[in-house]
């Protein structure tokens, strides 16, 4: 591939701390989404039922859906997805959740100077 065939594709990548404050009303619209599925074989959504009533995080990627964030977005076309969810122990006021990290970082990299990856990140 050319230099030009390669810029034409972006990675995205966002990482989001979603609290569960109704573990319920997030189970009963995964197993919603789940029972909606017809493309899904009977064994596939009996299995799939099972993961969303005993953990959140599951339910949670039954509902989450990379193409609803860009299929708006006019000029682009999704090459490629994947996403992954799993329940984390979160302080928001642990230095290592803070929001600019990643731009900190990449400001101590152009100016020389070396920095250490906080814990916790991906």
């Amino acid at each position: 591939m050319s230099d030009s065939e390669t810029s034409r594709y972006v990675r995205v990548q966002v990482e989001l701390v979603l609290e569960v404050d109704d573990l319920e009303q997030l189970s009963a619209a995964a197993l919603d989404r789940i029972g909606a599925d017809e493309s899904m074989p009977d064994d596939e959504r009996a299995h799939a039922r099972s993961a969303v009533r005993e953990d959140e995080a599951e339910a949670l990627a039954y509902l989450v859906e990379p193409f609803d964030l860009v299929k708006e977005v006019p000029g682009i076309e999704l090459a490629q997805a994947s996403w992954t969810s799993e329940l984390i122990d979160y302080d928001p006021d642990a230095a290592e959740w803070g929001l600019d990290e990643d731009d900190e970082d990449d400001d101590d990299e152009e100016a020389g100077v070396e920095g250490e990856v906080g814990a916790g990140r991906v």
